[in-house]
């Protein structure tokens, strides 16, 4: 980070799971993300983590445990932390690209 600019474009992509990848930064409490996931990626037990972020590219889907959500491009997200709201992300386009904002 420089003079409160991130620069993602400066970081090299990191792999975090088979068809999921990332680039990020930690300011404070907060850990910002540049995230990409391709249509093989699938979370094994769903994550239990909040969220809140925007989708750049493609098509999401989120896999509550009595529901689903698609999100769009242009579209945000917004998922409290908790058991209550365990949760799978899905690439439904080839692939997703999305910018999330974590506690750190």
């Amino acid at each position: 980070m420089s003079d409160h600019k991130l620069m993602f474009n400066s970081l090299a992509w990191e792999d975090v799971a088979p068809g999921a990848r990332e680039k990020a930064f930690v300011a404070g409490e907060k850990r910002l993300r540049l995230l990409e996931l391709a249509g093989e990626y699938r979370e094994a037990e769903g994550c239990t983590r909040a969220h809140h972020g925007y989708v750049l590219a493609g098509v999401l889907e989120i896999a509550f445990e009595k529901k689903k959500v698609v999100v769009g491009v242009g579209e945000g997200v917004a998922i409290p932390a908790g058991e209550a709201f365990r949760h799978r992300l899905r690439a439904i386009t080839p692939t997703v690209q999305l910018f999330l904002v974590e506690d750190a």
